[in-house]
């Protein structure tokens, strides 16, 4: 299941919320680099994939805007490492 993750630009941050529980993939941007600091999925939440697809909409959304990304948040490194297609992304 793919879910349609919110991205609010302004804030860095892509949101998903699930159960009423609000998970987060927070970035910072600076000279066309998207560096990822930090994915959060509450435990009452978590195993649903949630963190997945909010790695997933970030490294598409940074493909899409010509970014490259380093990945701070080990969650995303993992999964980068496990998703060869976002590999050309790291900066």
């Amino acid at each position: 299941m793919s879910r349609a993750v919110q991205h609010h630009q302004a804030a860095q941050r892509f949101e998903w919320t699930e159960d009423g529980i609000l998970s987060e993939l927070d970035y910072e941007l600076q000279n066309g680099v998207m560096s990822i600091l930090h994915t959060g999925v509450p435990e009452a939440v978590g195993g649903r994939g949630i963190a997945a697809d909010l790695a997933k909409a970030a490294l598409d959304t940074a493909r899409e805007q010509g970014w490259l990304v380093r990945p701070v948040c080990s969650y995303v490194a993992a999964y980068i490492k496990k998703h060869p297609e976002y590999q050309a992304l790291l900066a």
